[in-house]
Parts: C-alpha cells; structure tokens; sequence
C-alpha cells in the first residue's frame, strides 16, 4: 500500500513538487466566487470539524472564500454521489473520509459513483486512528494475549461496533481475518451504545474512535490494547499500534482527503493542492488536528489516488472473504 508522508516530512525533497506545482497553476483560477467545501454529514462530526479547520487557510491560499456545505446523509455516500456531477471548474470541492469512498464502495459495487474514476485525488489531510479497548477485566493484557485467547475459544468473545458496514465493523473483521481468530460481531445502533456495554462488561471489545475512546481510556473505564494506524498518534504516544504488538501490517485508520470532480484540469488540482497542504502543515492547523485525534498527512495527488485505489482493494478483498455486503 502506498504510504502517505505524516507531520515529521515538512522541509527539503517534500517540499520540491509543490514549489513546480505552484509554477505551473499560475495559468488557472478558481471561480470568482464562494467556492463549496461539500460534507457528507452534518456539523458536529469529524469531516465537518476537519473541513471548518481547513477551509479558512485553503481560501485564504486561494484567495477566495470556502464555504462548508453539509450535505448529510446515507454514510456521505448523498455529498459524494453530488459532487460526482458537478462543475469541473473548482466551484465544488469535497472532503471526505473513507468510510464513503473506499469502504461503502467495497461492500456495494452498485455505487452510483466510482472514487477511481468520477473524481479527481487532490490531496490527502489526515488519518484518525481508532483504539482496540477491552473490557477491564478480560484476561488478555495486549493485542498477542488477545488473539491467543481468541484461538484458544473460538466464538466465545464477542466485538462490538457502531454499526453493521462501517469502520468500527470493518477493522474487527481485518483483525479477526489478519489474527485467524473466531470473534462474535455485535453490531449497535452508534459508538456510544457499543462502548456503554463495553464499560458494563456485556461485550469483549470494541474499536471506537480514538478522541471518543481515549477518554475513557483515561479515566479506567476500559483498557487500551492498541492503535489502529500503523504510525502511533500524536494524541496517543503511549499507546502500540496493533501492527507492533502482536499484527504486523495491520491497519484499519480511518483517513480523510480532498477531492475534485473528474475532469477537474491538472492545473487546477495542482493548485488547489498547494493550498491545501500549505494549510495542513500550518502549526494552528496540526494541533487543532491531534486535538481531535487526528494526524495530518501529506502526499501528491497522484500518490493520494494511488493510496485510495489500494484501501478500496483491500477493503473489497475483505468484504468478498468475510461476505461483508452494505445494509
């Protein structure tokens, strides 16, 4: 999988491609009017608070106003299924994670929209990894306990998650698939039914959000065994990824970028590009990051398409061996 460069990468050889990007967009401009960040859920979420944070600094880069339009509904798959057919002109950008362009694609190949081909890859913003917590007194200590009592009790443990389809259910299925290991899917209507019985001891194990979870975490109310990234957050030093305690190569973060439609002009994506990685390697804009759990990320639009088009490979290879379909 084509890896995205994180916060450390943000001087010398990184910074080149976006010196000759700036050269060559001179010739093109965005309309001269508001232009629209579009959303795919409504304010209050991660993509809305992301894109709040990020829109100023791309407008001010662009010289224009960017609006946040929050256009909810139906996992963002409404938000990205419209920006699909709009103007190719700059007057329309998405932000989105990839719970609605990799992974509701890879459990529903009948998408009326295909993240490859209908849009244009600007530029990756960050990724949010999520925390593997247990109940306090589940015997497994880390990620190699965990997986051994798995095994050694097939279909005795059970995993929560927010819902059937989505991210917290994806990475349990990639852990149970990656650790062999025979574990009950539970799913909740939400993150915070899921991890209320998790606290109560009715379920094993749960994946949450690490700004939600971390919390609790804290306050000893649930167990941390790992991080879901391969890279440990920012928010969470302390914490292992799942990949360097007990999974190698397992990685199940939840990521976000910005998007063009197709047949957005290369100069054009290259300028927008610029904007936002300047805006995302802005000091203001990395704390506000890691203050909601987030790490900023960078990489050119063709290194951004090349990491989509793995995660909906892999995300599609799991969905076909596990029978995972949308609902």
């Amino acid at each position: 999988m084509i890896k995205l460069r994180r916060r450390a990468a943000l001087s010398g050889l990184a910074a080149l491609p976006l010196a000759h990007a700036n050269v060559r967009a001179q010739t093109v401009d965005f309309p001269d009017r508001p232009l629209r960040l579009v959303v795919g859920f409504p304010p209050g979420g991660p993509n809305d608070l992301l894109a709040r944070i990020v829109a100023p600094g791309i407008g001010e880069r662009l010289k224009r106003s960017v609006v946040v339009e929050n256009r909810a509904g139906a996992n963002g798959e409404i938000a990205a299924a419209s920006v699909a057919k709009s103007p190719t002109d700059g007057s329309v950008i998405m932000l989105a994670s990839n719970g609605s362009t990799t992974i509701a694609p890879a459990l529903n190949p009948n998408m009326t929209y295909d993240i490859r081909t209908d849009f244009a890859a600007v530029a990756p913003i960050g990724i949010n990894p999520m925390l593997l917590v247990v109940r306090n007194d589940l015997p497994a200590k880390n990620v190699a306990e965990l997986l051994a009592l798995a095994r050694a009790q097939p279909g005795k443990l059970n995993g929560a998650s927010a819902g059937a389809g989505g991210a917290t259910h994806l990475a349990l299925e990639l852990f149970k698939s990656m650790g062999k290991a025979d574990i009950v899917h539970v799913p909740y209507k939400g993150g915070g039914p899921a991890m209320a019985d998790l606290m109560a001891g009715l379920v094993d194990i749960y994946f949450g959000g690490l700004s939600t979870a971390l919390p609790h975490v804290k306050a000893g109310k649930m167990r941390a065994l790992g991080q879901t990234s391969l890279a440990r957050s920012a928010a969470a030093p302390d914490i292992a990824t799942i990949a360097e305690s007990g999974l190698p190569g397992y990685e199940a973060a939840i990521s976000y970028g910005i998007f063009l439609p197709a047949g957005a002009s290369p100069a054009l994506v290259e300028r927008l590009h610029a904007a936002v990685d300047a805006t995302v390697r802005s000091p203001d804009v990395a704390q506000k990051f890691t203050d909601l759990g987030a790490d900023p990320q960078f990489g050119t639009p063709k290194e951004f398409a090349g990491y989509v088009a793995d995660d909906l490979a892999k995300w599609a290879r799991l969905a076909k061996q596990a029978g995972l379909k949308s609902e």
